[in-house]
């Protein structure tokens, strides 16, 4: 989680909205990004689908085998993504500033844990705080 963090942070820092993923495979990190929608221009440059891109082209056994870590619970974009993919298991660094499709994820056979991280709510209550209106854009408000 901490590598999704540092993520998160990152695309912080160069302007954008603090989300971070990073996608684990055998104990390794494959697949590391963040919501880069702002610094990119980007339609769908959240943290979890920048993961994915990061992570290049896998067979279907590494994603079936894989962990996604991210700092917020997913979007429905995100979440079609780990069900596209067939990724099992999803650790979520929080989900109360923002409750994606975890309800769809778990009817469809996808483990979720929920980590009730302080820093990554503190990250996105703060970001919150200060641009409403560029996070109600990357949530389709």
């Amino acid at each position: 989680m901490q590598a999704a963090i540092d993520e998160a942070r990152k695309g912080l820092e160069e302007g954008g909205i603090p989300i971070g993923s990073v996608l684990v495979h055998a104990g390794k990190i494959i697949g590391r990004g963040h919501n880069r929608r702002v610094q990119q221009g980007s339609a769908i440059l959240h943290g979890e689908m920048d993961a994915l891109e990061n992570a290049g082209r896998q067979p279907a056994s590494v994603y079936r085998d894989a962990t996604l870590y991210t700092t917020l619970s997913p979007c429905a974009m995100c979440s079609g993504a780990i069900l596209l993919y067939g990724i099992k298991t999803v650790v979520i660094g929080e989900n109360e500033t923002f409750l994606g499709e975890e309800q769809l994820l778990r009817t469809r056979g996808v483990t979720l844990d929920v980590r009730h991280d302080q820093t990554c709510r503190q990250l996105m209550d703060a970001f919150i705080s200060s641009k409403p209106e560029l996070w109600n854009e990357d949530i389709g408000r």
